[in-house]
């Protein structure tokens, strides 16, 4: 990155922190902070073991520092600003959940920065499944990262006090790691039938929630297409599965038409081939419905984590708090583009032809000098594709 270049982006993050009001995290006096400032050459420089008493007041801090990147640390402390983990004295910590665009099975190379963008909201709508409705985290702070992905913050008071193998089998859970099919199934006695003096025990799977409750609703969803064939079809379809003949088919197909109700019960017992499906189904649906996030980021209890409100010295676009009910119509490219940038045109000299979408536009700019909105000036600069031009 050329002088000019570095200085010009110094001097607009500068101008972004005088006019942003940047909210501190609860007990920030109590939870280390780190930057990375803007340095020339390779490689970056992490300024980590600060305490606010070291920084000062955040906003004074941003707008003399004006950092390329800020941090924050999940955990707090009883002396942040020590030198060592050990030495900091660990009290509690937020559980903190990343997602990457980057790191997500359904992106590839080749696709654009925003079809990464818009297949990590779709993790991001999964994750927030699994928080809210399998373990009813109430306080959550939903935030972009500024870059390829999202950020929750959970700091519910139950999970404060959790250490790092108890917040393991949280991630475990989140991304369907080790689950057992057996554990999913819940058993119910039933009376004694005519030739069989003992009580027996009929097998369910929960319908709501839970990979148990997602795992039936993939049943319930082939099994309502079944009742609605014709048997011939519906013969045809049951034995695309392993383990299912004719006999079982025509059976488990007259069932649909006569006793669908225990099927929308889960009742697994009701007719052996739907325990089987629901078997099958299991390894499709986690692969599916999992949440893939940074798995160490959720079990580390002293990770730093971006300031919301602060700018992401790789894209030049805002950190950005979400509230959860604006959380559908959020567009990154968008409405995380700071209106400090948004003032006026800049020369800029592109080292390589792309096509960028951002700001509600696309451009397609090939190789050389070219004036362009701030906004996408800043963007390009900051992810290394251009050097700031003379005005």
């Amino acid at each position: 990155m050329h002088e000019r270049t570095l200085a010009y982006l110094r001097g607009r993050f500068s101008d972004y922190y005088r006019r942003q009001a940047i909210d501190p995290p609860p007990d920030a006096d109590q939870r280390e902070w780190g930057y990375v400032p803007w340095t020339e050459g390779p490689g970056e420089t992490y300024v980590r073991h600060n305490s606010m008493l070291d920084l000062g007041d955040i906003d004074d801090f941003l707008a003399r520092e004006r950092p390329k990147h800020v941090y924050f640390s999940a955990g707090r402390y009883e002396d942040p600003s020590a030198s060592t983990m050990e030495e900091k004295g660990w009290r509690r910590s937020d559980l903190i959940f990343d997602l990457d665009a980057d790191h997500l099975p359904s992106t590839n190379p080749d696709d654009s920065y925003a079809e990464m963008l818009a297949a990590c909201k779709d993790a991001l709508r999964r994750l927030l499944e699994f928080l809210e409705d399998d373990f009813a985290f109430e306080d959550l702070t939903v935030v972009f990262s500024g870059s390829r992905g999202y950020h929750v913050h959970v700091r519910d008071g139950n999970i404060q006090h959790l250490e790092r193998d108890a917040r393991r089998e949280i991630v475990d859970y989140v991304r369907g790691i080790g689950l057992e099919f057996e554990a999913l199934v819940e058993e119910e006695t039933v009376g004694g039938t005519v030739g069989r003096e003992s009580p027996a025990n009929n097998r369910y799977l929960p319908t709501e929630g839970g990979w148990g409750g997602r795992i039936h609703g993939e049943l319930l969803t082939l099994m309502g297409e079944i009742r609605d064939m014709d048997e011939e079809a519906a013969v045809a379809r049951l034995q695309e599965y392993e383990g299912i003949g004719e006999k079982k088919a025509k059976t488990a197909y007259r069932f649909t038409q006569n006793r669908f109700v225990e099927i929308e019960r889960g009742n697994l017992s009701a007719h052996n081939v739907f325990e089987n499906l629901a078997q099958q189904f299991a390894p499709a649906v986690v692969a599916e419905a999992n949440a893939p996030i940074d798995e160490p980021v959720s079990t580390d209890t002293n990770r730093l984590i971006r300031l919301p409100g602060s700018l992401h010295g790789g894209s030049g676009l805002a950190v950005r708090p979400i509230p959860r009910d604006e959380l559908e119509d959020f567009d990154p490219l968008v409405d995380a583009v700071p209106e400090t940038f948004r003032s006026h045109d800049i020369a800029i000299e592109l080292t390589d032809g792309e096509t960028v979408e951002l700001g509600g536009d696309s451009f397609t700019l090939e190789e050389g000098v070219h004036t362009v909105p701030e906004h996408l000036g800043i963007f390009l600069m900051a992810r290394g594709h251009a050097e700031k031009g003379k005005e």
